[in-house]
């Protein structure tokens, strides 16, 4: 497709795939009435069927758990992102929003080309005078707004891989608004994880009620210039953002730090596009809850004082469960800010957020619907050859309410019926 550099194909020994479609022959064949409550998506929208549709645009990466119903994909053509999941193999739901119109269309935009895909690295700072998406001197309008090829349409080498995780790198460059030039390299490695492995992580009983995929991806920016990196000139963040599908019945839910404002600040900043109504966000004393429908723009952020390492969405209507955890650093750090306007504070950002698409205004197209789920890492104060690493894990689950309930009590501190009910009119 126009705009896409494709990959060296990745041969596979024939045995492995033979493997691949007798398990998803053998699955597919199972009638076990516990399987049959877990959550099967709609035709149009399994695994299998979108990992057939990415397959005629790009190289895809599979990777699978040990159980081989956890899989997800990997486009090394597109930034080694994460396109999509599965908890229950190639007939399960798929969890990544993929942009089909944009792929079939064959066009690409100088803006941002939104493929989609379920998590993806992008860098920081968005606005402000130290922004890598503006060019100097221009107004922070949609209109000026450029994503970086680097991170939209360039694709990362692959290192290595096995079934079960895959290492790419990329070396280049970036210049910010106010003129400085960051020579860089990164190094992404994905890792789908067993299903002991997400149990240990999250301190969660898995049984036969449910099934659950994981992944965990370690990004590493290195400073491979001869210059360091500081205030002074601006500093970049590792920005790791997740397209979902969005629905009516979709929450986002984020436990915070309390604590009084003079001393940890305001719970959410939910000005990055114009304040969002009552009706699509509730801040109560345990947790934010941000409506995920993808009818109306809108993005929150929590600062590092008030943000946990965990947060996620929550689908009532299909019983499904996403969480997000990442390495939050335990001592204060520096965050960028990306806002849309020269700073008097470019330097006090925020480590989580959270966008829900929509129309950027009236009579307009949105670019999916989608919804996002974001994290940061603090600001790259690099020192030449020096590196940051910032870790994110991304985990769904799906099957009996009960166990969900009990995996969502345990991890966020919030029971779903607080969620399902959190924004009910």
């Amino acid at each position: 497709m126009r705009g896409l550099t494709r990959v060296p194909k990745i041969k596979v020994l024939i045995i492995i795939i033979a493997g691949l479609f007798f398990g998803w022959a053998c699955t597919k064949k199972k009638s076990d009435p516990q399987l049959e409550s877990f959550n099967n998506s709609p035709e149009n929208q399994t695994f299998q069927k979108d990992f057939d549709f990415l397959e005629k645009y790009l190289e895809l990466v599979l990777l699978e758990d040990d159980s081989g119903d956890g899989k997800i994909i990997v486009s090394p053509g597109l930034q080694a992102r994460v396109m999509t999941s599965s908890a229950n193999g190639w007939s399960g739901k798929s969890y990544g929003w993929i942009n089909k119109t944009l792929f079939t269309s064959g066009d690409t935009s100088i803006h941002i080309n939104a493929y989609g895909g379920e998590e993806r690295i992008w860098f920081g700072p968005e606005g402000g005078q130290y922004s890598i998406f503006f060019k100097k001197g221009d107004e922070f309008t949609l209109d000026n707004w450029i994503t970086p090829r680097l991170i939209d349409l360039e694709p990362f080498d692959l290192i290595e891989r096995s079934n079960s995780h895959a290492l790419f790198s990329k070396s280049a460059s970036l210049k910010n608004y106010s003129g400085f030039t960051f020579d860089l390299n990164i190094e992404r490695k994905i890792s789908i994880l067993s299903q002991s492995e997400i149990s240990k992580l999250l301190n969660v009983n898995l049984n036969e009620k449910v099934k659950a995929v994981g992944y965990k991806t370690e990004n590493t920016l290195k400073n491979i210039g001869n210059k360091t990196w500081e205030k002074s000139g601006g500093l970049l963040s590792i920005w790791i953002l997740g397209m979902m599908n969005p629905s009516p019945n979709t929450t986002i839910v984020i436990p915070y730090i309390e604590g009084s404002s003079s001393q940890f600040g305001p719970v959410v900043n939910d000005d990055y596009f114009g304040k969002i109504s009552s009706k699509r966000l509730r801040v109560t004393e345990k947790a934010i809850f941000f409506k995920a429908d993808g009818n109306e723009r809108g993005k929150i952020g929590v600062s590092s004082s008030r943000a946990k390492d965990i947060f996620g969405s929550y689908d009532s209507l299909e019983n499904s469960l996403t969480l997000i955890k990442f390495n939050k650093p335990t001592e204060e750090k520096l965050y960028v800010n990306s806002k849309w306007e020269i700073q008097t504070d470019p330097f006090n950002g925020d480590v989580i957020n959270s966008y829900n698409d929509g129309p950027p205004e009236p009579g307009a197209a949105p670019l999916g619907p989608f919804y996002e789920l974001e994290t940061s890492s603090p600001a790259a104060e690099l020192k030449i050859g020096e590196e940051l690493t910032h870790i994110q894990y991304t985990f769904h689950f799906e099957g009996n309410f009960e166990a969900l309930d009990n995996i969502s009590k345990k991890t966020l501190g919030i029971t779903l019926d607080e969620i399902k009910s959190a924004l009910k009119e």
